[in-house]
């Protein structure tokens, strides 16, 4: 998913992306999303196969 995309999901869940890296911007949006901001810690361990951001999580993790 590319950075555009993410910041458009970003504003959909009330995220102000500012400058933020992918990755900070992804927990941001998951925190917002009520979930815990594991991106690209936890892959190895992670049973949320349908978490949105998953794939991208796997490659750097």
């Amino acid at each position: 998913m590319t950075v555009k995309e993410i910041k458009e999901i970003a504003k959909e869940k009330g995220v102000v992306p500012g400058k933020m890296k992918k990755d900070e911007l992804i927990r941001e949006i998951q925190t917002a999303e009520g979930n815990k901001a594991c991106f690209g810690y936890e892959a190895a361990v992670c049973g949320q196969d349908d978490c949105l951001w998953r794939e991208d999580c796997l490659k750097i993790s």
